[in-house]
């Protein structure tokens, strides 16, 4: 079983002077951390406008930070979201292939389409619309990565002429494809689509148990046709974390926070009234605290025996991967760094022993499903030589009133000579 964290940058009310830069700064110092010990993922979610509830507006800036002080934890985005009012497809293609090239090939590309009314109000996307926002944007995202140049494209919701998007992603033909799945619906679509499932359903092992056997059906099955140019054959599992050796202690660590991330995933989701830069979705949470659900039901809140416990039974369900929400409400820094340590110590070596064959087995026994799939795919045709326009710059048909048309120009004087007319061209006419 792989671990991973997850950051969705929690800062509730009160704000005060530093807050902000103290938390990005905290959460880089667990990602460091996590590296040395051997967690083998992080993710950053992208959410704009959820006060409180998220500060992760930019997170190919957080998870470029993370690839350079770390070695081996693979950086997720988890998700950038797909629809183009949000993301244009071109400019996730060069995120990602620059992110990937920083971080060495460890990116993994996760996929949503949001579904808050704050953010989709926000930047104009038509809820009834934003699924087929997704599948047209990540199709065309991966084609950009994989294709040299790109043929152009003119879609329902994004149309660009061809262009050959630069810098290509370390892995090739593009990093491992997720999506965000809330639901057992979305898991099969995932399955469908050949990429991997971000489950934030947080379903007990039981539960993950039947996703997971459905998943690999699908997986198995002529209903898979991958929308990218390779298949990513995984289930992820989202939970709450804090490990301590006092089972109470554990809980009371991370109780209050993992009832502030619910209560305001709530806000945001289902029976939330916002006003924006008005609303103290904190305050409102205190209210509200004597009547919500006490933590550490199933969870990954426990003793290190406990976790071993709990995160074997989804190993033995066959999740893939489990994520750990440890950055919630107002948990300690020094708590969660505490929790990585001993869960390292204690827990990982006992879920991770053998974690190679396993791998390995897997692997085999996908392989010749995922040809069969990637076989049913219909590719992009390549643009033809002839057929890819000449775009002439600018510069030969807008000059300024009295510009020379002969000789050098402007930087002359920085020793960055640009000549008004290329001697390529003007040599290749004379040997003509």
């Amino acid at each position: 079983m792989k671990f991973g964290l997850l950051y969705e940058h929690q800062l509730p009310r009160p704000w005060t002077n530093g807050a902000e830069h103290r938390l990005f700064h905290e959460a880089l110092a667990q990602v460091e951390l996590a590296d040395r010990l051997g967690i083998d993922y992080v993710w950053e979610v992208e959410h704009h406008f959820l006060e409180e509830y998220a500060h992760s507006s930019a997170p190919e800036v957080f998870l470029a930070a993370c690839a350079a002080r770390t070695k081996s934890i693979r950086i997720g985005h988890g998700v950038v979201l797909a629809p183009p009012g949000y993301n244009h497809p071109a400019r996730v293609a060069e995120r990602i292939g620059t992110l990937d090239l920083i971080a060495s090939g460890r990116v993994d590309w996760g996929t949503g389409e949001s579904a808050s009314r704050v953010e989709l109000e926000g930047f104009g996307i038509s809820p009834d619309d934003k699924k087929a926002m997704w599948r047209e944007a990540v199709e065309q995202t991966a084609n950009m990565m994989a294709m040299e140049p790109y043929p152009g494209f003119n879609g329902r919701y994004f149309s660009m002429p061809p262009r050959n998007i630069v810098p290509k992603p370390y892995q090739t033909p593009h990093p491992p494809i997720w999506v965000a799945c809330s639901r057992r619906e979305t898991i099969h679509a995932a399955a469908r689509a050949g990429i991997g499932a971000l489950t934030f359903a947080f379903v007990d092992p039981a539960e993950a148990g039947k996703w997971a056997k459905e998943y690999y059906e699908i997986i198995r099955s002529d209903e898979c046709v991958p929308i990218g140019h390779t298949v990513n054959a995984n289930v992820a599992m989202v939970t709450g974390f804090s490990c301590h050796e006092d089972a109470a202690e554990a809980k009371r660590r991370g109780a209050e926070g993992f009832q502030f991330f619910g209560y305001s995933l709530g806000h945001y989701y289902v029976y939330g009234s916002h006003q924006p830069g008005v609303t103290n979705v904190w305050e409102r949470f205190e209210i509200a605290k004597p009547g919500l659900p006490e933590v550490g039901h199933g969870s990954g809140v426990g003793t290190p025996a406990e976790l071993t416990a709990h995160l074997q039974r989804y190993q033995d369900a066959g999740v893939d991967q489990v994520i750990f929400i440890q950055q919630g409400g107002r948990n300690k820094h020094e708590h969660i760094c505490d929790s990585l340590n001993l869960f390292a110590q204690k827990v990982m070596p006992v879920l991770k022993k053998d974690q190679a064959a396993r791998e390995a087995k897997k692997q085999a026994e996908l392989a010749p499903f995922i040809a069969a799939a990637l076989k049913r795919k219909k590719t992009m045709p390549p643009i033809a030589r002839e057929a890819i326009p000449v775009v002439s710059a600018f510069g030969r048909t807008v000059l300024n009133t009295g510009q020379a048309t002969e000789g050098p120009t402007h930087h002359l004087n920085a020793d960055i000579t640009v000549m008004m007319n290329d001697p390529a061209e003007k040599k290749a006419q004379a040997a003509e």
